[in-house]
């Protein structure tokens, strides 16, 4: 597996790194205190490669901070991404829970704090804890809706829906940090997300930009006006 940082053990108190997680925050103390011990937590910077389709799959990873793209390269060379993993979320489950191989790349597309998790110690807990285990089963509904979502948004829905979709989906603030209003992703990671071109993405950022909606920076954007995305997507929704 590629990493773009070696795993170590941090010296501040992981129960309340795990009570700060959306996922793992509202489990009961039995759980949290045989979990804590077995949690790594690491610092990966920024286009680290986390791991690659094939990779046989061991760990469960837990956004702290930062974001990871989660994609799958062809052969010409070009990525179709399923998902930007943000901080609050989890990724890697599938392999994790089966055993397989990895069905995707795991990229960080921004310095990150992950929190990572062995199988061999997370199965024993998901057996002995049938409330972790339905945890998982719904995030991994989660992940179907969300897939099925995708494809409709493209059949249905026109390019600026979906891309105030997808900025609102990455306008969220690190669990260690004060809110951010940044977003670290590219014009092209965007593109492939709402599948149109470069430039056609370009294009509708640069009206918003003159709306003052945004601002557009090398490397990402900056939200100012995240209600109005939010207005558009409550219109076509409606």
């Amino acid at each position: 597996m590629a990493m773009g940082a070696t795993p170590k053990t941090q010296s501040f108190d992981k129960h309340a790194l795990l009570r700060t997680h959306p996922f793992f925050r509202d489990l009961g103390d039995a759980v949290i205190d045989r979990l804590a011990p077995r949690v790594i937590t690491t610092k990966v910077k920024k286009a680290a490669v986390i791991f690659r389709k094939g990779d046989v799959g061991s760990k469960l990873y837990a956004v702290r901070a930062g974001a990871v793209r989660i994609s799958a390269p062809s052969e010409e060379g070009k990525d179709a991404i399923f998902n930007l993993v943000v901080p609050g979320q989890l990724f890697g489950e599938i392999a994790f829970l089966d055993g397989g191989q990895r069905t995707a790349d795991a990229v960080a597309i921004e310095n990150c704090e992950l929190m990572v998790i062995e199988r061999r110690d997370f199965i024993p807990l998901i057996q002995d804890n049938p409330e972790v285990a339905i945890r998982l089963i719904k995030i991994l509904c989660a992940r179907i809706r969300k897939t099925s979502e995708q494809v409709e948004d493209i059949v249905f829905l026109g390019l600026p829906n979906r891309l105030a979709k997808v900025l609102l989906h990455l306008y969220q603030p690190s669990l260690a940090d004060l809110p951010s209003k940044k977003i670290h992703v590219t014009q092209r990671e965007i593109s492939q997300m709402i599948g149109v071109s470069r430039e056609s993405a370009n294009k509708q950022l640069q009206d918003w930009q003159r709306k003052k909606w945004l601002k557009l920076e090398r490397g990402g954007l900056v939200i100012f006006a995240p209600q109005a995305l939010r207005d558009l997507v409550s219109k076509t929704m409606a």
